[in-house]
């Protein structure tokens, strides 16, 4: 992944002096390798090409999330026993960050953790790097989490849109804020739709409507139901149209419960969790990805549906509009507009029809160089101020 991002060497540095200088990261998250969703795989991505670099000595994970499983770690990474609870968390980052100094940068993962994340660096004389996503950054924090954001060398948001909302109501350089967006798995490619999932959920003959994400009661702005209120009027037009829920989460009751009241029940198929390698597949069976979301930070779904080469619908009132690049790679909707969003959806499902296009549509060389030039940031900021700490 650090080649894909565009990771490299430091600069003028070789050698003996560059092993002399590489820097420890000790990197507090929610959750990375054995972790879930959208967070997990940005904080995985993340943490594998720092420790590509070569100036990067090692990196220090501690999760706060327990993971189902562990999958072996990037040469360079550690990760550390999960610990749940604000306290216990708090307690085992200093723990960890004595137990293995000296940490040059301490990288937080998420805005709940800024204060701890913040003494720890203070503690030991680290540069802070504070991680942005989406909701949690978008309305003002206390003023412990506003100050600790403000002792930050470096931000870095997934978009725009949450950069703009961060520094609404945070008192830091914006120079210092970065956008430092979303990639996504080369497993995800064109290609023909799967035999094996055609059978498994009986779609030969039908147009493949998607959504993936979890369905969760406390995101519920991501816009399934949006979808499932206006399918009756889908299929008035395509009517051999399925709409494929991959996910799960409390919210999927409530979900089914609404498409049987509607009478579309046999139309909207609610596949679960999938495997991690069935992923793939899942998009290349489907003509079209739609998540109309309001809340969403950026949306790697977004990224993986269009490297899939499937037509792609997106609210326009989130993050989705970076992962879409403002509707130059995928169509972007008012998701509160009901005429807007059932138009696009029928146009993605009759593009798909007439053109049988499933063309890579996602630049991945957009990306790269992002990490690479926020990383030399960091180098620059730490070596600095470690030199000014040797002159004193």
């Amino acid at each position: 992944m650090g080649e894909a991002l565009g990771i490299s060497g430091s600069r003028g540095l070789t050698g003996s002096a560059m092993a002399e200088s590489a820097l420890r990261v000790l990197a507090l998250v929610t959750d990375a390798f054995g972790g879930h969703g959208g967070m997990a795989q940005y904080n995985r991505d993340l943490i594998s090409s720092l420790a590509a670099c070569d100036w990067i000595r090692d990196v220090i994970v501690l999760p706060w999330a327990a993971a189902k499983s562990v999958e072996p770690l990037p040469s360079g990474v550690r990760q550390l026993p999960p610990v749940n609870g604000r306290a216990g968390f708090s307690f085992a980052a200093l723990r960890s960050a004595r137990a293995h100094a000296p940490i040059d940068v301490v990288f937080c993962g998420h805005l709940f953790m800024a204060p701890i994340a913040a003494l720890v660096s203070k503690l030991l004389g680290a540069r802070l790097w504070v991680q942005v996503h989406g909701v949690e950054a978008w309305e003002e924090l206390s003023l412990l989490h506003r100050r600790s954001i403000e002792m930050a060398a470096l931000v870095t948001s997934v978009s725009r849109y949450s950069r703009r909302r961060l520094l609404g109501w945070v008192s830091i350089d914006p120079t210092r804020v970065k956008v430092l967006p979303n990639t996504v798995d080369l497993r995800f490619q064109p290609g023909p739709k799967p035999g094996y999932l055609l059978e498994r959920h009986r779609l030969h003959g039908r147009k493949v409507l998607i959504t993936v994400s979890r369905l969760a009661s406390s995101e519920r702005y991501k816009g399934h139901e949006r979808v499932i209120r206006l399918l009756p009027r889908v299929l008035t037009e395509q009517p051999n149209t399925v709409y494929l829920i991959i996910g799960d989460g409390d919210d999927r009751s409530r979900l089914e419960a609404l498409a049987a009241e509607l009478g579309v029940a046999e139309t909207v198929w609610f596949a679960g969790s999938v495997l991690s390698e069935e992923l793939p597949d899942y998009y290349r069976v489907a003509d079209a990805f739609v998540m109309p979301s309001t809340g969403e930070g950026f949306g790697i779904v977004f990224l993986e549906a269009m490297a899939s080469g499937i037509q792609v619908i997106g609210g326009d009132r989130d993050g989705s509009r970076d992962a879409l690049c403002d509707g130059a790679l995928g169509t972007l909707v008012d998701p509160e507009n009901c005429e807007e969003l059932i138009s696009a959806i029928q146009a993605a499902l009759d593009h798909s029809a007439c053109t049988g296009d499933r063309s890579n549509r996602f630049k991945r060389h957009l990306f790269t160089g992002y990490l690479n030039t926020l990383c030399q940031f960091i180098w620059d900021e730490t070596v600095s101020a470690n030199a000014a700490g040797r002159r004193r």
